[in-house]
């Protein structure tokens, strides 16, 4: 993976939210922004990963945080998985990997024997002036809620 640099402003998007309307990173500026690489909506992995942020919402709030999903599925796909597991946060539909490919996140995957190309499962953390303050490389979907949240402690002591 070639990912970008930590202190380099996170790359540029413009992507459809669940609900088909256009979210901008640059609009986001003057918050934190957790981004979430994550395979493929509505599997076990990426529901439980996806759980875990929902019930840790509050926790986000209070750092000034907001975080957004983002996958290869198509944004209808996305609408489903938010109303079935009362999502609460923006999953944003990246369906030509081009975002993916900006963050050096879309690569070959092995998975049972089979290789293809997918996303990886990295999360990226973008502070208030819109630069990456960390990456995490290494996901553990049941506990990456919280594995962000001491993240961000720790880059705002």
């Amino acid at each position: 993976m070639n990912l970008p640099k930590i202190g380099n402003k996170a790359p540029a998007f413009a992507l459809k939210d669940q609900n088909g309307e256009l979210v901008k990173l640059s609009g986001l500026v003057g918050k934190n922004v957790v981004i979430y690489f994550y395979p493929k909506a509505m599997t076990p992995g990426c529901t439980t990963q996806a759980c875990g942020l929902r019930d840790a919402s509050a926790d986000y709030a209070k750092r000034d945080t907001v975080v957004l999903g983002l996958s290869p599925d198509p944004f209808e796909r996305l609408k489903k998985f938010e109303d079935k597991h009362d999502l609460n946060f923006t999953l944003l539909s990246d369906e030509d990997h081009a975002i993916a490919e900006k963050y050096g996140v879309w690569g070959l995957k092995k998975f049972m024997g089979r290789e293809f190309m997918g996303i990886h499962r990295v999360t990226f953390i973008v502070n208030k002036e819109g630069r990456l303050a960390h990456i995490m490389e290494k996901v553990k979907t049941k506990t990456h809620h919280d594995d962000v949240l001491a993240i961000l402690d720790g880059l705002n002591s």
